[in-house]
């Protein structure tokens, strides 16, 4: 990577460093994640976050280590759903592996960030008995022994530790009051976590990168509905399809996001993280935009979107002081909490100017928030008829056309409210276009 692309990289970045810093992730690595030689890549990541203030509770998987170590043994599906039938012979078996799996990734963790100036740095990373559980117990005629399910997770205590700064790590176990041990599948284990710790994110690595379309685009960002239904038409695998349901039912019980990214790809949880177009697929109650009235912790943001538009003279340069005395003037467009878009309204009765409308580069056009110009130019016209205002009037050297399909059309210096007309600028020659609002009249062209 070149040294201004590592640049540029780094200040889009910036704004989800910060979005994300204080916040709680739970990550689920299943055991075939546990086996790839991506693995190293994986925890360094996850230090990395750890080191810009996430908060981290990893789950593990164990299924394919369990298989190797328990040839034959026995499975039942329920209502689509295959466990292991777990004895006590097997339990013993089971724990040892998880032991060595939990070792394995405690090692990982100690050695830090290697390479960097952070390949010092102490990651702690702690375990225990935070899974309550309780059996299966018997389905379809079948006593399922000691495979159980979680009952409850003590999230006071993950929580204490996370506040001291761990990595806190579950395997997948569960005990019940009385102290014994139970099979526990690592999905049911990651998406009760993530619920009864309010976590903000759920995220799953898998085999597939993303979920893909008919035509295998990726579906980059979509709502519960909209993921039930992708899943019932997609051709994913059944590994990818279950990972995508657990997503699904945590955040369909509060959890804010899940993201499903591939553990094949090096970098793929940073690039879903830390860049607009992400790198996975994404499932959220709301598609993470907004609309609303710009504040002034708003200024910096609205400042680095409008100054590259300035620099190329497709707006008018505005001083610091004049955006600040503007600011109640302002709508911002937030992605994900970012704000990655602005615009100004002006009004100039019968009318009102629309201004600085501009959108952050990095979320022209990207996957994850299509339609940010578009959204804001819907709550700028809501916000003008709420004033009683009859029409929408721009002043544009280089976006006459995106303004056009808009429903825009050209209209006349002489068209303008006689307050805007004393103060256009011939030397600029913008072109004028306006749009009616409702059933009021427009200009005339």
């Amino acid at each position: 990577m070149k040294t201004q692309d590592y640049a540029r990289w780094f200040r889009a970045s910036t704004p989800y460093i910060s979005a994300h810093r204080g916040k709680t992730f739970a990550v689920l690595l299943g055991g075939e994640a546990l086996m790839h030689g991506n693995l190293p890549n994986i925890v360094h990541d996850l230090a990395l976050l750890h080191v810009l203030g996430v908060r981290i509770v990893l789950i593990h998987g164990a299924r394919p280590q369990i298989d190797a170590a328990l040839p034959g043994s026995p499975f039942h599906m329920h209502r689509g759903m295959s466990r292991r039938i777990t004895n006590a012979e097997a339990m013993q078996v089971l724990t040892g592996v998880c032991g060595r799996l939990r070792a394995d990734l405690e090692a990982l963790f100690s050695t830090g960030l290697p390479s960097s100036p952070l390949h010092n740095t102490e990651i702690p990373l702690v375990s225990g008995n935070f899974a309550v559980a309780k059996p299966i117990g018997v389905l379809d005629g079948v006593d399922h022994r000691l495979t159980g399910q979680p009952r409850r997770i003590r999230a006071a205590a993950i929580g204490r530790l996370l506040d001291a700064g761990a990595i806190v790590l579950l395997s997948p176990l569960g005990f019940s009051p009385s102290g014994q041990a139970f099979n526990l599948k690592a999905d049911e284990l990651a998406e009760h976590a993530a619920v009864a710790l309010g976590a903000d994110k759920l995220i799953a690595f898998d085999d597939a990168p993303y979920l893909a379309d008919a035509e295998g685009a990726r579906l980059s960002s979509l709502s519960p509905g909209a993921m039930e239904r992708a899943l019932a038409d997609s051709v994913a695998g059944e590994a990818t399809k279950s990972s995508l349901g657990m997503l699904l039912r945590a955040v369909r019980q509060g959890v804010a996001s899940g993201q499903l990214v591939s553990y094949r790809d090096d970098g793929a949880l940073l690039a879903e993280l830390f860049t607009a177009d992400g790198a996975g697929t994404q499932i959220a109650e709301q598609d993470g935009r907004r609309v609303r009235r710009a504040e002034l912790r708003d200024m910096a943001d609205i400042v680095e979107i409008i100054r590259p538009l300035e620099d190329a003279g497709a707006l008018v340069r505005r001083s610091r002081d004049r955006l600040e005395r503007e600011i109640h003037r302002f709508l911002v467009a937030e992605v994900d909490g970012i704000v990655a878009g602005c615009c100004a309204l002006h009004p100039a009765p019968p009318g009102a100017e629309l201004a600085c409308i501009a959108v952050h580069p990095a979320h022209r056009g990207d996957h994850a928030a299509p339609g940010l110009g578009k959204a804001l130019l819907i709550a700028a016209e809501q916000a003008a008829r709420a004033e009683g205002l009859e029409f929408l009037f721009v002043l544009t050297t280089q976006a006459q056309d995106w303004f056009l399909e808009q429903g825009f059309r050209a209209a006349a210096i002489d068209d303008l409210p006689a307050s805007r007309q004393a103060l256009y600028n011939y030397a600029r020659n913008a072109k004028v276009l306006a749009k009616g609002l409702g059933e009021a009249s427009r200009p005339a062209a």
